[in-house]
């Protein structure tokens, strides 16, 4: 069997990632696929192998698409300018809006991002290498926060990276989830401008109040009592 061109896969990656997002990733099977993308079962299992092998790739394509974009929006806000208390507090703006920018480009990714958490996804059936790369992401996220943190208020300890995860991945989640798990009137953004708004406002709020020192500092020998 000949093996599939990258755009075939790429409609077969964008057929099941449209599947993850409206009915779970257990529900995702080889014949469901089939069915829903119109090629052979045997299509897929040439290409991926194993369902697992698929959903690992529909996953890490579009996280690492979403961290891409929120690095981009991330430095768009610095504009290439040195960093300063405005256009730090900017820039972490646009990373916590990322998800919303995200969902209006790739609604179903957006969603599948959201709502299937990438741990479920990890096993023995998952080759190594891509269970590694989905891991991976990880560094890219703490990377950018660390980086958001230090241009913020020139640390990069626990404590403050903390408080940008609340600002960054703790408040989107909670604001955006109602708008990106349901359903969207046809030409509407997913998440409206008011939510958008709000967000901002509370990330700007967090970012007034400094974080608490550090253990390291704490617990160093040459701090006075």
């Amino acid at each position: 069997m000949p093996r599939p061109r990258v755009h075939d896969l790429e409609r077969l990656l964008d057929t099941a990632e449209r599947l993850v997002a409206d009915a779970g990733a257990e529900q995702v099977t080889v014949r469901a696929l089939s069915a829903a993308a119109g090629v052979p079962n045997g299509t897929i299992y040439h290409a991926f192998g194993s369902i697992a092998t698929l959903l690992g790739q529909v996953w890490l394509r579009a996280a690492t698409a979403f961290l891409d974009l929120q690095a981009e929006l991330a430095e768009r806000a610095l504009d290439g300018r040195s960093a300063n208390p405005h256009t730090a507090v900017a820039a972490v703006v646009a990373a916590a809006d990322a998800p919303a920018v995200f969902a209006e480009r790739r609604p179903a990714a957006a969603r599948m991002l959201l709502t299937v958490k990438r741990d479920t996804l990890l096993g023995p059936q998952l080759p190594a290498d891509l269970a590694d790369s989905l891991i991976a992401l990880d560094t890219r996220l703490v990377a950018l926060l660390v980086r958001l943190t230090d241009l913020v208020w020139g640390r990069r300890d626990g404590a403050a990276v903390e408080v940008l995860t609340t600002c960054v991945v703790d408040l989107p989640t909670a604001l955006f989830r109602r708008a990106l798990t349901g359903p969207v009137a046809e030409g509407a953004s997913p998440v409206d401008a008011p939510t958008r708004e709000r967000l901002a406002a509370a990330v700007r709020a967090v970012l007034t109040v400094a974080p608490p020192p550090s253990l390291t500092r704490r617990n160093s020998p040459n701090t006075k009592d």
